[in-house]
């Protein structure tokens, strides 16, 4: 078949011309033409996702321009639905091509459990060592996790930069922030679990206080960013811990009354952990779809239109990895992409670390 060499001439002869006109190089170097052609011939991608529609749209829509005979079919759902519909699907013969969720440990677990294929790029090759294991999961984003509160309702002497600052505050003014604090459910939210168990982790210390905290305030608990956010904003709830600092300055662009804080003693940064399913029916598609999330061009587009934080250390800006470390330094904690992740998936450490949580959290 003539067809991927045709494309391998035609980009040849457009990169010469580029570089006898004195143009940049594209921002996203296309896949090879073999890839390409089949990817095409295939004509399809299916994406099981958990960043909002609107945001994963501004990818998409680039993508499709680039290959408009692939169509896009993109699903989104909470992380644990994306974790349990893969499975039960597999199963019955059928998954989606690709899966991308911020519930990186459930993403290990199933790559663990051989879920995924292998692919390596020159887009892979640019990511951080922490984020690529085994070139089956990828990290695709540098989310920054830290504390969201209202401006209205706590002085700006009071509002905590740090963990321990964040405890003192509870501590502190007990009756204030009775009922008026909120963090992830741990037992409902993929990603708010492996978020608190990270803390565990990090501040072994001071995780017990934390705890303590939440129990004497009798913190609210919820399974989404966005419930969290609008219960801030309004005064019903006074702050909130472990949120997504992506989609709060989001929202704070929007909404002056909503103040955050990224922890000087330790940030940690979440990273949406892609993979192609080993039985995915458009490989090729999927494999050109990764690559492109991870091109420059596709990290430049996570950074200034889809409100996340790109992960390429090449790739400047505010938010960015690159930024960020401007900012914090040696205080981000990025979740590593390994196996260290299955720690608290264990179903017997689970139980315990939930155990824990529920008789100081919900003792009061």
């Amino acid at each position: 078949m003539n067809f991927p060499r045709r494309i391998f001439a035609r980009n040849l002869a457009a990169a010469l011309v580029a570089a006898a006109c004195g143009l940049a190089a594209p921002a996203f170097a296309q896949s090879s033409g073999d890839l390409v052609a089949a990817a095409q011939k295939e004509g399809k991608l299916v994406i099981y996702g958990v960043t909002d529609n609107e945001q994963t749209n501004h990818l998409i829509r680039e993508f499709r321009s680039m290959y408009p005979t692939i169509q896009v079919e993109y699903s989104n759902m909470s992380t644990t639905e994306l974790y349990n519909r893969f499975i039960s699907e597999t199963a019955a013969g059928s998954s989606a091509d690709v899966t991308w969720s911020s519930a990186m440990d459930l993403q290990i677990k199933l790559v663990n459990d051989g879920y995924a294929q292998p692919h390596k790029s020159a887009e892979t090759a640019k990511l951080p060592e922490w984020a690529n294991w085994k070139n089956e999961a990828f990290g695709t984003t540098y989310e920054p996790i830290g504390i969201v509160y209202n401006k209205r309702l706590i002085p700006a002497g009071d509002v905590p930069q740090t963990h321990a600052d964040f405890i003192k505050l509870l501590n502190s003014q007990p009756e204030k922030f009775k009922g008026k604090v909120n963090t992830y459910d741990p037992e409902k939210s993929g990603v708010g679990f492996m978020l608190v168990t990270q803390d565990k982790q990090v501040n072994a210390a001071g995780f017990g206080e934390l705890l303590k905290a939440f129990g004497t305030t009798q913190v609210r608990v919820q399974a989404s960013t966005g419930t969290m956010m609008e219960r801030i904003a309004s005064g019903e709830n006074l702050i909130g811990y472990n949120l997504n600092a992506a989609y709060a300055l989001t929202r704070a662009k929007k909404d002056p009354s909503l103040g955050i804080v990224l922890p000087k003693d330790y940030t940690l940064v979440l990273s949406r952990v892609m993979f192609i399913a080993k039985n995915a029916r458009n490989p090729n598609a999927a494999k050109l779809w990764l690559d492109f999330v991870l091109s420059k061009k596709g990290q430049e587009i996570i950074a200034s239109k889809a409100d996340l934080y790109a992960i390429r250390p090449d790739v400047e800006g505010e938010t960015t990895a690159s930024g960020l470390k401007k900012q914090l330094g040696d205080a981000l904690r990025p979740v590593a992409i390994n196996t260290g992740l299955l720690t608290y998936l264990d179903q017997a450490k689970r139980l315990d670390f939930l155990k824990q949580w529920n008789s100081t959290v919900k003792a009061k």
